[in-house]
C-alpha cells in the first residue's frame, strides 16, 4: 500500500491566495530598494474592540498562507486557545510569498511583466514591517501578542525588536532561533540547488507553463525529511514496502514522492521558494543592532518560547539560548516524535501553552475585551 495523506499527510493541505487585499504605495526594503504598488493578502477572525488594541498577529512558516484557519484551525476560533470572541486575529501572506502578497509571481509595475528572477531579496524584518503597515491600514492600534512557528517564530521575534509604531504586548516564538545557523543555511542551499538544477529553471526566467516542478518537488522532499524525525519515520514506515504493477519501493520513498507532487499541485512557486529561504537565511536579530546577546537582553516583552523534543531542524538548544538571555521569557518543551512540524501537529499541547500564556498577558495588560458575536 502506498504511503499517502493517511500516513503522515501534508500539514498544510490545500492552500490558496484567497483573502482581503491591503494595497500599499511604495515600500522600502531593508536593502534600500523601493517596491512599488505592493499588495498584502490577509485574513482576519473576530472583531476589533473600541480601542482597537485586541489584535493577535499570526505569522506563518515557509510555505504557509494567510488562512491560518486552514493550518492552525484547531487553535483559532470560538473558545479555542486564540479565542476569536475576545481577539481580533490577523494573518497575512509574507512579502515574497506566492499566495496573494507581492512576490516573484506578481507584476512589476515598471515592466508590466512578472518579477520572476528580478524580484529583490527580502528579509524577515521586511516582512514584519509590511505586516505592521497593513495592520495600521486595517485600523489596529495595539497588538496583544504575535505568534508564529518556524519562519513565523522568526517574524515574532522581529516584531518584538523592530516594530515601534504599534504597541506590542508579547510574543510567542515556536521552534525558531534568533539567527539562522550554518546547519539551517546549508539545508536551505541544498533545496535551492535542487530547484536550480532543474533544466526548466532557466536561470529564473522559466515559462509559467513549464516551471521547474521536478526540482521544486525534490526540494520539498528534502524539507519533509528535516521537518520530521527518526522516531516518526521509523514508527510510520519502518522498512515497509509499497508495491505496484511496475515496481516495489519502500513506503517512505512513496511518501516523499507523494509529498513532492502534492506540493507542486498546491501551486507553490519555485522562485518564491528561493526568495523565502534566502530571507530565512538572512535572519539575525543582531544585524545592525549591536551584539547578539545584548540585543536579546534588550527584548523586554513577555516571550513564550516553545521547543519540540525531536526537532532536528531548530533543536531545543537554540530556544534555550534565547531563554537564557531574554529577560521576560519562559521556555516550554513539548515531548513529541513529530519533529519540527510538531508546532503544527501537536495541537492540544501547543494550544494549552498558548491559552495559558495569553491568560497571563490578559491579566498583566488589564485589557477589557468586547465579545464578538
Amino acid at each position: 500500500m502506498a504511503a499517502t495523506s493517511t500516513n503522515m499527510g501534508d500539514e498544510y493541505g490545500a492552500l490558496t491566495g484567497d483573502g482581503k487585499i491591503c494595497p500599499m504605495s511604495d515600500f522600502q526594503l531593508e536593502s534600500g530598494r523601493i517596491l512599488k504598488k505592493v499588495e498584502v493578502c490577509y485574513k482576519t477572525w473576530g472583531c476589533l474592540n473600541e480601542t482597537a488594541d485586541n489584535a493577535i498577529v499570526i505569522c506563518h512558516a515557509l510555505t504557509g498562507n494567510a488562512d491560518a484557519g486552514a493550518w492552525w484551525g484547531q487553535l483559532i476560533g470560538n473558545s479555542k486557545a486564540v479565542d476569536t470572541r475576545k481577539y481580533f486575529v490577523f494573518c497575512s501572506n509574507v512579502l515574497g510569498g506566492c499566495y496573494g502578497t507581492t512576490g516573484p509571481t506578481s507584476i512589476n509595475p515598471d515592466t508590466g511583466k512578472k518579477y520572476g528572477k528580478d524580484f529583490p531579496k527580502v528579509t524577515i524584518r521586511d516582512m514584519v514591517r509590511l505586516q505592521a503597515e497593513c495592520l495600521q491600514q486595517v485600523g489596529v492600534r495595539g497588538v496583544v501578542a504575535v505568534i508564529g512557528g518556524s519562519m513565523g517564530g522568526m517574524q515574532a521575534l522581529e516584531w518584538g525588536l523592530e516594530i515601534s509604531d504599534l504597541k506590542v504586548g508579547a510574543i510567542a516564538s515556536l521552534c525558531a532561533s534568533g539567527r539562522h545557523q550554518a546547519w539551517q543555511i546549508g539545508i536551505s542551499e541544498c533545496q535551492r540547488q535542487a530547484i536550480k538544477s532543474d533544466p526548466n529553471w532557466q536561470n529564473g526566467d522559466y515559462d509559467e507553463d513549464k516551471p521547474p516542478s521536478t526540482g521544486l518537488g525534490v526540494a520539498r522532499m528534502m524539507a519533509m525529511v528535516n521537518y520530521r524525525a527518526h522516531p516518526a519515520y521509523a514508527t510510520k514506515f519502518g522498512r515497509g514496502i509499497s508495491s505496484s504493477h511496475q515496481k516495489r519501493v519502500f513506503e517512505v520513498e512513496s511518501y516523499l514522492h507523494y509529498q513532492g507532487q502534492k506540493f507542486i499541485e498546491r501551486g507553490f512557486d519555485a522562485a518564491s521558494y528561493i526568495v523565502l529561504t534566502h530571507a530565512m537565511d538572512s535572519h539575525d536579530v543582531e544585524r545592525g543592532r549591536g551584539s547578539y546577546f545584548d540585543v536579546l537582553r534588550g527584548l523586554r516583552l513577555p516571550v513564550l518560547l516553545v521547543s519540540i523534543s525531536s526537532d532536528v531542524l531548530y533543536p531545543m538548544s537554540e530556544q534555550l539560548e534565547l531563554d537564557e538571555h531574554i529577560p521576560c521569557s519562559q521556555h516550554h518543551l513539548i515531548q513529541s516524535d513529530e519533529g519540527h512540524d510538531g508546532f503544527l501537529l501537536e495541537h492540544v499541547k501547543v494550544g494549552t501553552l498558548l491559552r495559558g500564556f495569553l491568560a497571563e498577558i490578559d491579566v498583566g495588560r488589564q485589557v477589557v475585551f468586547e465579545i464578538c458575536d
